[in-house]
């Protein structure tokens, strides 16, 4: 993805931004989305807010407006968002699933992982 946006011609010939098939995420400040997993791999762009995101190794990686990242499938790469921001946080990510397919697996966090984290959603 590398934060590049497709782009789509007008009749007139000019251009605008246009975000793939996908879903919005919207994180409230404070909102941390508890420890999971995803089926497929997932990218996504922040178009609003910022980020924290805690991976099952402890790295912190913080992804503010207008970065993106991916997300790879399987268990063994499960992580959370956290917005410890005063503005929501906004997410587009791709791909779109098919209507009834889990967005995402809850799991239990990893091993030695403190509620210092997370909060509630750590455990």
């Amino acid at each position: 993805m590398g934060g590049r946006q497709a782009m789509a011609a007008r009749p007139s010939g000019a251009c605008v931004a246009t975000f793939p098939n996908g879903r919005e995420i919207v994180i409230p400040p404070g909102g941390c989305t508890g420890w999971h997993f995803h089926r497929v791999r997932l990218d996504a762009v922040v178009l609003a807010g910022t980020l924290t995101r805690v991976l099952h190794d402890r790295t912190v990686e913080v992804h503010p407006a207008g970065t993106s990242f991916v997300e790879p499938a399987g268990i063994r790469h499960i992580h959370l968002g956290h917005n410890l921001g005063t503005e929501p946080v906004v997410l587009r990510v791709t791909p779109a699933l098919p209507e009834g397919t889990p967005f995402a697996i809850p799991t239990p966090a990893p091993p030695g992982i403190t509620p210092k984290v997370c909060g509630p959603h750590s455990h």
